[in-house]
């Protein structure tokens, strides 16, 4: 028998039809926290954010990141699988699902068109470059201290995310915590009088045989693991080569990738000076410029007792780079910094309580929650910036100025002698030796 097939597809189409209008006329259900209901942010308010080279410090950010209701941490890309791993599982528990993606080459998280933004807290030797990769993706930037190796990295870095027009933050996160806040203010005010001396501290990680600051020799090479476990290659990244040993790629420490030069910012003064000279230049209202000498003071090159920085700003007043452990700070917390002026003195520290001088100060607000060095402050002002286009509290061109002022103290430190400095122009004026010092290069591919 013949079949009718146009009356078949004219009967099935009207059946489906009334089925799709059914379910249609039906009411959808749509949870109010998708729309934003019931303190919730919709989904298409939320920031979606990868990270690169999360570990250690990187986890304790990601720990708050993640406390943000107007984020989304969708991705990791890690060089190591059971850092791969681990922070998956951060992200999956906190949103209940296996959602997180992994990736092992940092261009493939960059790829992605639906992240707007990376959290960068990989090793020094990779947080300028990652950070121009992700701007030139058009990703937003919050990354860990210290952002350079070197004074042109510095500048190539503030210029990238000028020219790309994205909103960018380093993680030196005391500029939006209050008790440092309140001592940069006294500061500027003028409460203090005149400023004369700002002290910064210093901790270095060292681990020389002759108590130098930082090694420049080898380990004896080892089998590298399988790449999936841990790539060599993309670990060093724009590093000079040498052999795999599993203490370099053991984390941060004195027996870490921290110890070698190769691998440390600075030499290892950048370490807490990309944090508080950054407060003093704050301070000093010197955002945009830097000291105009350096000069290390102490006794034999390279021993404990070296590790004392002074520079002088064209309006004469004097930085102080000094070791955490001196015993003229006060008990106040690491990361101390003390600003003095021809009226008074304000010092603090990561315990968020205030030393303060006279004691008529004190009518200001002196008593801060103690909130140590946690985050929070710092990554919402990051995505508020990533939402509204405006600045951060430490943008690329802060952070550019601040670690110039310390990339040249290092260089002072590791000449072992008195150094001039153009802030204009970001060069050391008649000295070739200290020029030099000013790039370091890059292994190929990798270049900025």
């Amino acid at each position: 028998m013949k079949v009718n097939n146009s009356a078949i597809s004219r009967r099935r189409f009207l059946a489906t039809a009334a089925k799709v209008g059914a379910v249609a006329a039906a009411p959808a259900f749509v949870p109010g926290s998708a729309l934003g209901k019931d303190g919730g942010v919709a989904a298409s308010e939320r920031i979606t954010v990868g990270g690169i080279g999360i570990n250690a410090r990187g986890a304790y950010v990601l720990g708050a990141l993640l406390s943000l209701p107007d984020t989304r941490f969708v991705a990791i890309c890690d060089v190591r699988a059971d850092r791969r791993k681990a922070v998956k599982e951060m992200a999956d528990t906190k949103y209940g699902n296996r959602d997180c993606a992994t990736y092992r080459d940092l261009r493939e998280l960059l790829a992605r068109s639906d992240i707007d933004a990376v959290l960068i807290a990989t090793g020094d030797r990779w947080h300028a470059l990652a950070s121009v990769m992700a701007a030139r993706a058009g990703k937003d930037v919050y990354v860990e201290k210290p952002c350079s190796m070197s004074m042109a990295e510095s500048r190539i870095l503030a210029e990238t995310m000028r020219r790309y027009g994205r909103v960018f933050q380093v993680g030196t996160q005391r500029r939006t915590i209050d008790s440092f806040k309140f001592a940069a203010d006294l500061a500027r005010s003028g409460k203090l009088g005149k400023l004369h001396t700002l002290h910064a501290s210093l901790a270095f990680y060292g681990g020389g045989p002759h108590g130098e600051q930082v090694r420049h020799d080898w380990l004896p090479a080892e089998p590298e693991p399988p790449k999936e476990t841990l790539d060599w290659e993309m670990w060093l990244g724009p590093s000079p080569w040498r052999p795999y040993n599993a203490t370099y790629a053991a984390g941060p420490g004195c027996s870490g990738w921290l110890s070698y030069f190769d691998f440390n910012a600075g030499g290892g003064l950048l370490n807490w000076a990309s944090h508080t000279v950054d407060l003093c230049q704050w301070a000093n209202q010197s955002d945009g410029s830097a000291p105009v000498e350096f000069e290390p003071v102490g006794t034999a090159r390279g021993y404990a007792s070296k590790r004392v920085v002074h520079g002088r700003y064209a309006n004469g007043v004097k930085l102080i780079m000094r070791p955490y452990d001196d015993k003229d700070w006060l008990p106040l917390g690491t990361c101390q910094v003390r600003f003095e002026g021809e009226e008074g003195w304000v010092e603090t520290g990561d315990s968020n309580e205030v030393a303060v001088y006279p004691e008529t100060l004190r009518t200001e607000r002196t008593v801060f929650e103690k909130v140590g060095t946690f985050p929070i402050s710092h990554l919402r002002d990051f995505f508020d910036c990533v939402k509204s286009r405006a600045q951060t509290a430490t943008n690329a061109d802060i952070a550019r100025s601040s670690h110039v002022a310390a990339h040249a103290a290092a260089i002072a430190w590791m000449l072992d002698r008195k150094v001039a400095f153009d802030p204009a122009k970001e060069e050391f004026i008649g000295d070739d030796e200290a020029n030099r010092m000013r790039t370091r290069a890059m292994r190929e591919p990798w270049q900025m």
